[in-house]
């Protein structure tokens, strides 16, 4: 094929630029943008893109995916200046006439390409204690009962995937490396008000601090990224409320 005949994509297909920022520690000393002409439908999710990419361009493309299909939480990355999850995020809902952006989520020690070190991020999940804590033996025989209105109080923040967009959009994370940040908050907010569990003082003990909720600054940049919609604002200002019910507790930033 002439080379100067620019290729058309089959018909239905849509040629679209993405700009992935791109990080290799054994070769580069600063990450790098590269572009990549993907034909993709209208329907294509980023993630079906960042294949396309990977299999057919550059298989040295590195980013995490799993379940494909907003469950895990594997895939968040930033996508034109916002996280998103790759999988949930369709080419038709962006301007396939504009480069698409891509690069990995920020405040957590970037590893490859679309790859970061969780790590830190878990770290705080599970200083949080984020599991059930009860003292007192169940009925024999039976598990815990729980109202549906007792149930309802914390549903929202059970919706929780870990993703760490809230965490990884919130400014005070990028520049605190300290802060437990909202997901870690939202998950104790899970257990914190659910009537069957006994340890609530023990999290607003962890997060009465100067890294816990009182670094939180309400710019809801967590709720806004949260692919699940979790009302992530509400969940810390209501940590801060039940923390404040214990006046001579409180640590304020």
């Amino acid at each position: 094929m002439n080379p100067a005949i620019k290729r058309r994509p089959a018909e239905g297909f849509t040629t679209i630029t993405l700009i992935v920022r791109r990080f290799d520690p054994e070769v580069d000393s600063e990450p790098r943008w590269v572009d990549y002409d993907v034909d993709t439908l209208p329907t294509d999710r980023i993630l079906d893109a960042l294949h396309k990419i990977k299999w057919e361009q550059d298989g040295s493309l590195t980013f995490r995916r799993s379940c494909a299909h907003g469950v895990c939480g594997s895939d968040a990355m930033r996508i034109n200046g916002r996280n998103r999850l790759a999988c949930k995020t369709l080419i038709k809902d962006l301007d396939p006439t504009k480069p698409i952006y891509i690069e990995a989520i920020k405040g957590l020690p970037l590893e490859k390409d679309l790859v970061v070190d969780m790590e830190p991020f878990f770290a705080s999940f599970r200083a949080v204690q984020p599991f059930l804590q009860s003292h007192t033996a169940p009925p024999e025989g039976r598990e815990r009962l729980q109202s549906a209105a007792d149930r309802e109080r914390f549903d929202d923040t059970t919706k929780c995937i870990l993703c760490a967009a809230c965490t990884s959009s919130c400014p005070v994370f990028w520049t605190d490396g300290q802060y437990f940040g909202p997901a870690a908050i939202v998950n104790a907010h899970r257990f914190i008000f659910d009537s069957r569990d006994e340890e609530a003082e023990v999290r607003l003990d962890i997060l009465n601090d100067k890294e816990g909720v009182w670094r939180c600054r309400t710019t809801f940049n967590c709720s806004e990224a949260c692919p699940r919609g979790i009302q992530i604002t509400k969940a810390i200002s209501e940590v801060k409320a039940a923390t404040i019910r214990r006046p001579d507790k409180i640590k304020i930033a």
